[in-house]
């Protein structure tokens, strides 16, 4: 049973996400501020985390980035504005993922299942078919424990930075466009949100790359996306 935490300072709302959650079999625990979220995250470990982005305290950008200092639990941001540059800001910091408000539940039912299907381990039974580790251009990563090396270090990636390095690494020199990682990787459709994969390559590159402005690895082809270069 996956184990969730909801995060949001308007309580009926989160009222409604816990009961909705636990009708579908999850264990949800909750929480009214940034602080609580953090203090939680620490104590506990949660299988996803659902954050508000304005909270007293803490706020929820403030909030994903301590907890990111010490867990890579997916983080889904709830954003009551709609602004590009406050979805950016989210995955910035290391969220996951975004819901706007005003929402339907069964949006974040899904969006809720999604990641958690995409963080899960074992995942799905061809990888548990694999061997486990791939290693290419110093990089290890290991699908049945979602962990990742450079140079024999571990790294420490969010849900979807794990993914979309595992999608590079076992397909390396292919060229998958902006389109193609967000179907993918997200396991949904992003219509328009190209800025998104940027972001999140961005940040890969930052923590697997030697020059992050020169990558090596993770390469850009101009006009077409994004390929793994490394042997």
């Amino acid at each position: 049973m996956a184990k969730i935490l909801v995060v949001d300072d308007e309580k009926v709302m989160v009222k409604g996400i816990r009961f909705n959650l636990e009708n579908e079999g999850y264990q949800v625990d909750v929480g009214y501020n940034g602080r609580q979220a953090v203090d939680m995250a620490r104590a506990t470990e949660y299988d996803l985390i659902i954050l508000d982005l304005m909270m007293p305290e803490l706020d929820g950008l403030e909030a994903c980035m301590e907890i990111r200092s010490f867990s890579s639990v997916p983080i889904i941001m709830l954003t009551a504005r709609g602004e590009d540059t406050d979805k950016l800001l989210g995955f910035e910091y290391g969220a996951d993922d975004y819901i706007t408000k005003p929402f339907n539940i069964l949006e974040v039912k899904a969006r809720v299942k999604a990641l958690l299907r995409r963080s899960s381990a074992p995942r799905r039974q061809e990888q548990e078919e694999e061997s486990g580790k791939l290693s290419l251009g110093g990089l290890t990563i290991d699908s049945a424990s979602r962990s990742t090396w450079k140079e024999g270090v571990p790294v420490e990636l969010t849900a979807r930075e794990f993914d979309l390095l595992e999608l590079l690494m076992k397909h390396p020199q292919r060229v998958y466009s902006r389109e193609q990682l967000l179907n993918q990787v997200w396991g949904y459709a992003y219509t328009g949100e190209y800025r998104t994969v940027d972001v999140h390559i961005r940040r890969l590159r930052e923590k697997v790359e030697q020059d992050p402005a020169n990558p090596a690895l993770i390469r850009t082809k101009w006009g077409v996306g994004y390929y793994f270069a490394g042997e």
